[in-house]
């Protein structure tokens, strides 16, 4: 069994069929997970990926503003 880190609901799978990068979702929430480590396991929402990915864009995006601006 392991835990939802969105909703803390118990997920229904067991710890050794996964790898680290596999995904599932949460039937409680809908929440679509990533294993991120599997000593200790750990999950990881992928929301919460994709929200840090937008961010790092748009830093790439201000730093080549800032470049045609010189």
């Amino acid at each position: 069994m392991v835990t939802c880190p969105e909703c803390d609901a118990e997920i229904d799978v067991e710890e050794t069929d996964l790898d680290e990068g596999d995904t599932l979702t949460c039937d409680d929430c809908g929440a679509d997970l990533r294993v991120v480590s599997v000593d200790p396991f750990e999950l990881e929402s992928l929301d919460e990926e994709e929200e840090e990915e937008d961010f790092l864009d748009e830093d790439e995006d201000d730093d080549e503003e800032e470049e045609d601006w010189k």
